[in-house]
């Protein structure tokens, strides 16, 4: 007789903390039914990972925060550099990339393409202001589920514009949209080699995509650009000369440089 064949597990399910209360379940449910993926309680007894055996990740719903769970680590959400980045521009300081080399300001129109942990939208919101518009898409459901729920959570910043999240594949997206639909369009692919900068970064790298920016997803985004197409790459890696760009002026001590693109010109 061959062996049982293992179900297969889902690739993400939302639980709770540790001994939750009864409007902790009710609000980890909510998210699941948000997201569309299962919901499973926690164990009374025993660690959160025999949960693993159900689900590839758990995000973690608690009290003020959520969390994403693997087999190999977790992560909970949290400012990180974003933080750092925004009281540089608190004080004034014009370092920013977002302000140097992509002059974004107040009223703007942003699609971030590749969220991530959402450090780079968290400063273009900032920077557009609550008159402009940041959208972030995520290709990657649990860190697209990560991003909005962690958001969700906090006080909305009155100097911020809202940060929606779009669990959607970019170049798809992009596709969808007509010309001249965003002022900017950014893109910080994932690297090929690891940063160490934030704990959370090797959960990134297991989740996140690791397709490469392509010439024809860059050419959807000019097309979609009304005024500029950024994309971030580390100094000393090859994905901007492969696409054909040249990185902008950096410090020496920068670990990543930034391109600008052009729009596509208008047709007739």
């Amino acid at each position: 007789m061959p062996p049982a064949r293992l179900l297969a597990r889902h690739p993400v399910a939302v639980t709770t903390r540790a001994n939750p209360r009864s409007e902790d379940t009710a609000e980890a449910e909510a998210v699941a039914a948000r997201w569309s993926v299962p919901f499973l309680e926690r164990p009374a007894r025993g660690p959160i990972s025999l949960l693993l055996s159900e689900a590839e990740t758990l995000l973690v719903v608690e009290r003020s925060a959520v969390s994403l769970r693997d087999a190999q680590g977790s992560a909970r959400w949290s400012p990180g550099l974003a933080a750092l980045r925004l009281h540089a521009l608190d004080e004034g300081g014009q370092g920013e990339a977002l302000v140097r080399v992509g002059g974004l300001s107040l009223g703007e129109q942003v699609l971030d393409c590749t969220l991530g942990l959402a450090q780079d939208a968290r400063v273009a919101a900032r920077l557009v202001g609550p008159q402009g518009k940041l959208l972030g898409l995520e290709v990657s459901l649990p860190l697209a589920m990560l991003a909005a729920e962690g958001l969700r959570r906090e006080r909305q910043e009155e100097r911020s514009a809202a940060l929606e999240v779009r669990h959607a594949e970019c170049h798809a997206f992009l596709d969808g949209l007509p010309p001249r639909s965003f002022d900017v369009v950014l893109f910080d692919p994932m690297f090929s080699r690891e940063r160490k900068a934030q704990p959370s970064f090797s959960l990134l790298r297991r989740l996140a995509s690791a397709a490469r920016l392509d010439t024809a997803t860059l050419a959807a985004a000019r097309r979609v650009a009304r005024r500029v197409v950024l994309v971030k790459a580390p100094r000393y890696g090859a994905e901007l000369k492969a696409l054909g760009l040249t990185a902008e002026w950096a410090s020496r001590s920068a670990p990543v440089v930034w391109a600008r693109v052009c729009p596509a010109a208008e047709g007739p």
